[in-house]
C-alpha cells in the first residue's frame, strides 16, 4: 500500500524564506511487514546474493556462543503481534505467556570459539530504481546491500556495532544463494529484522537546525520559544499542539535514504571521508521507529488512527537505546569506507 506523508503543519519557507536555499529531499522507505523476494528492495528480506560468492562474516574476536536463537525471536514477535491484534487487547493467555518465557531463553552454542567465523545478518537491500535519493554506487552498481554483526562487541570500547555495506550490479548476478548462513544465536534482539516490503516516498527536508547559519538558527529558536509561550498562556484550550522545526518541519523520522542527518543526541561533528577528507553525504538512516510521540505529524495518512505499537516499529530493528543510525558515504568515491553516527 502506498504511504503518503501529510502536508507539513505550516509552510516554514513562508516564515523563513532563506530556508529555500537549504531545501533538499529524502526518500522515506516506509517499511511494512511483507514477503519481499530477492528482486525487491526490502528490510529483512532475502538478498540477491550470488551462490558462488562467500557470505559476509564477522572475523573479529568476541563472544558469540551465547544468546537468543533468531527463530525464537521471530516466533515470540508473532505471538505478541497476534495478541496485540485482538480487539479489545486483553494481554497474553497463560499458555502464551509460558511460551513467550520459553522463547525468551538464551542458549549456548557448544564448542563455540571467539574466533569462529560468524555470519552477518542481512539487514536491507536497496535498488536505485526504487529509491530516488539513493546515491550512485561505484562503477554503475545499482544495488546496495547492508549487513551487520548480531553482537555489540566492536570498536575501541568493545561495545559498538559492526556494519558492512556491499554495492553490486544486480544484472550480473546469476544463480542466487538459496540458503544463506545464519548465526545460531544473537546477542541482541534488535539486530534481527522482520521481513518488510518498502513503499518509498520522496519528501522535502531541511538541515538540522544546529547546522544552519547562526543567525537563522537563533531566529528559529526565538520563533519556537514564542510558540511555547503562547501555548502556556492558552493551556486551558483543548487541542493546542506545538509545532517545532526539528520534529515537524525539517527531518522526518523512520528509515530513509538521503537528505540530512539529525544530531539530536549529540552536538554535530564533521563527517569527513577518512580516505580523501571530503565532507560525506548521508546515505541511509536506520531508525528504531517510524514515528513517536514527538513526530506524530509525520504519520502517513494510511496509518493514522492505528495504535502506536507495533505499527510504528514494523522492522523490529532497535538501534542503540531506541535511536537511529546515520550512515554516510563519500560523494567523490563510493568505494571509500563508510562512516556512521548513532543518534
Amino acid at each position: 500500500m502506498t504511504r503518503i506523508t501529510p502536508p507539513r503543519p505550516l509552510d516554514v519557507e513562508a516564515l523563513f524564506p532563506e530556508l529555500a536555499a537549504y531545501r533538499g529531499t529524502t526518500t522515506r522507505l516506509h517499511p511494512r511487514p511483507g514477503n519481499p523476494d530477492v528482486s525487491a528492495s526490502s528490510v529483512g528480506g532475502p538478498m540477491l546474493w550470488p551462490a558462488d560468492e562467500p557470505w559476509p562474516l564477522c572475523s573479529e574476536a568476541h563472544g558469540r556462543g551465547r544468546g537468543r536463537r533468531p527463530a525464537d525471536i521471530h516466533r515470540e514477535r508473532e505471538v505478541l503481534a497476534t495478541a496485540w491484534a485482538c480487539e479489545p487487547f486483553q494481554g497474553l493467555t497463560d499458555d502464551e505467556r509460558q511460551l513467550v518465557d520459553e522463547l525468551h531463553r538464551k542458549h549456548r552454542v557448544p564448542g563455540a570459539s571467539e574466533a569462529d567465523p560468524l555470519p552477518l545478518i542481512g539487514l536491507a537491500q536497496l535498488y536505485r530504481r526504487d529509491i530516488p535519493d539513493l546515491l550512485a554506487g561505484p562503477d554503475g552498481c545499482d544495488l546496495l546491500q547492508v549487513f551487520w554483526c548480531p553482537f555489540d562487541a566492536h570498536g575501541v570500547g568493545r561495545h559498538g556495532l559492526l556494519l558492512h555495506l556491499v554495492w553490486r550490479k544486480s544484472a550480473e548476478v546469476g544463480e542466487v544463494l538459496a540458503s544463506p548462513p545464519q548465526p545460531q544465536v544473537v546477542g541482541y534482539d534488535g539486530y534481527v529484522p522482520e521481513p518488510c516490503a518498502l513503499h518509498p516516498e520522496q519528501v522535502v527536508t531541511y538541515p538540522f537546525a544546529g547546522l544552519l547559519p547562526e543567525e537563522l538558527c537563533a531566529r528559529l529558536d526565538a520563533w519556537e520559544e514564542g510558540l511555547e509561550e503562547e501555548a502556556e498562556q492558552s493551556e486551558d484550550e483543548e487541542g493546542a499542539e506545538l509545532v517545532g522545526y526539528q520534529y515537524d518541519l525539517s527531518i522526518p523520522p523512520g528509515w530513509r535514504v538521503g537528505g540530512f542527518a539529525s544530531w539530536h543526541a549529540t552536538d554535530p561533528y564533521p563527517m569527513d571521508c577518512w580516505t580523501c577528507a571530503t565532507p560525506m553525504e548521508l546515505l541511509l538512516t536506520i531508525d528504531s521507529a517510524e514515528w513517536d510521540g514527538g513526530s506524530g505529524s509525520w504519520i502517513p495518512v494510511q496509518d493514522q488512527g492505528l495504535r502506536p505499537h507495533p505499527y510504528a516499529t514494523p522492522t523490529k530493528v532497535v538501534v542503540g537505546r531506541s535511536g537511529e543510525l546515520n550512515v554516510f558515504a563519500c560523494p567523490i568515491d563510493p568505494e571509500h569506507p563508510h562512516r556512521w553516527s548513532l543518534q
